[in-house]
C-alpha cells in the first residue's frame, strides 16, 4: 500500500544505498523522499479543503492508453463516511478510475476534486492533496529491511515532518488498530501476507488520511487470509472513514458497502444499494456478470 503522498516505491525494495539522504532504492526504481516536500505550509486559498465539498467528485473522466480508451466519460461522486464498492470484469476500467483519483494515473480529460479541491489544476500543491489520500493495493510494497513499525513512520517523518518520537507513537497505534500490537519489530518476510497487507492498512492509516482508496487489497492472499484484512477494513468503515474499494468480495460489498457500482468497458453500467444490485440487478450487463461470480 501507499499512501497518495507516495510513502514507498512502486515495487519491491531492496535496502536503501543511503539512508541518510532519504533516497530508497528499489529493483528497477528509487524513490526519492524530498527534503523540500512540506505538504502543510505555503498552502494557497486553491490548495483549502472545503468541509461542505463531497471527499471525491470526479466529472467526465477519461483515460486513454494510447488509442485504448479506458475509461469513458466517468460521473461519480462520494459523500463523506460512504463505503462505495466498485466491481466489474478484469479490464474494465476499476483500477485506472482508482488510480485517477489521486493523479496515479492523470485523466485524459475530465476533473478530479478532492474535497472541493480540483487536483488537475497545474498550480496545486499535489503533495498536499495526496496526504489527504490513504491508498491500499493488491502488493503489499513493504519495504522489507524495515520492521512493521518502521514501516509506517518513515514517510510521517520524511513527508509530513513528524518527529521520530511521534511517529513511532502513531505507528503503534495503528498497528494495534489493526490487531498486530505484537508485531511492531517484526520485518514483513516474519509475517505473513494478510499481516503484511494489514501493516500496509495501518501505514496508511498514519498519515491521517481523511479517505481512503482500496485496489482489491485481497486478491494477492490466501484465502485462508483473507477474513482478517476484511475485518480490518470493516472496523474502518464502523469507524466513519469514507472508502472507494475495488473488490471482487461481494460478501464484504453487501455486508459493508453502502453503495455498489458496476463498472463494464470505461462505464458506470448499474449503481445502487449493494444488497438490492446483488440481489436482483436491473442491466442485462449486471446480470451476466454477476451469475459467474456469486
Amino acid at each position: 500500500m501507499t499512501n497518495g503522498a507516495s510513502a514507498q516505491p512502486n515495487g519491491p525494495a531492496q535496502p536503501p544505498s543511503t539512508a541518510e539522504s532519504g533516497q530508497l532504492s528499489g529493483e528497477g526504481t528509487t524513490h526519492q523522499f524530498h527534503d523540500s516536500v512540506q505538504p502543510a505550509r505555503h498552502l494557497q486559498p486553491r490548495d483549502t479543503p472545503d468541509p461542505d465539498a463531497p471527499p471525491i467528485r470526479v466529472v467526465g473522466l477519461r483515460k486513454s492508453f494510447g488509442e485504448h480508451e479506458v475509461l469513458r466519460g466517468i460521473d461519480l461522486t462520494v459523500e463523506r463516511g460512504e463505503v462505495v464498492c466498485v466491481i466489474g470484469p478484469s479490464g474494465s476500467g476499476k483500477s485506472t478510475l482508482l488510480r485517477s483519483v489521486n493523479l496515479l494515473e492523470r485523466p485524459t480529460a475530465g476533473r478530479v476534486f478532492i474535497e472541493g479541491i480540483d487536483v488537475l489544476d497545474p498550480d496545486v500543491n499535489l503533495d498536499f492533496v495526496r496526504t489527504r489520500i490513504g491508498m491500499v493495493f493488491q502488493q503489499f510494497n513493504l519495504f522489507p529491511h524495515m520492521t512493521a513499525l518502521r514501516n509506517t513512520t518513515i514517510a510521517q517523518e520524511k513527508v509530513l515532518r513528524r518527529s521520530a518520537q511521534e511517529a513511532a507513537r502513531i505507528g503503534r497505534e495503528m498497528l494495534e488498530r489493526v490487531g498486530l500490537s505484537d508485531k511492531i519489530d517484526a520485518h514483513p518476510s516474519q509475517l505473513s501476507g494478510g499481516q503484511q497487507q494489514r501493516v500496509a492498512i495501518a501505514r496508511s492509516l498514519a498519515m491521517n488520511p481523511d479517505m481512503m482508496l482500496f485496489d482489491e487489497p485481497t486478491s494477492a492472499l490466501d484465502p485462508e487470509l483473507v477474513g482478517e484484512v476484511l475485518q480490518s477494513m470493516r472496523d474502518l468503515a464502523t469507524s466513519g472513514m469514507t472508502m472507494m474499494v475495488v473488490t471482487h468480495e461481494m460478501g464484504f460489498a453487501r455486508e459493508v458497502g453502502s453503495r455498489l457500482i458496476f463498472l463494464d468497458e470505461g462505464v458506470v453500467v448499474e449503481q445502487g444499494d449493494p444488497r438490492e444490485v446483488l440481489a436482483q440487478p436491473q442491466h442485462p450487463r449486471t446480470q451476466l456478470f454477476l451469475s459467474k461470480v456469486l
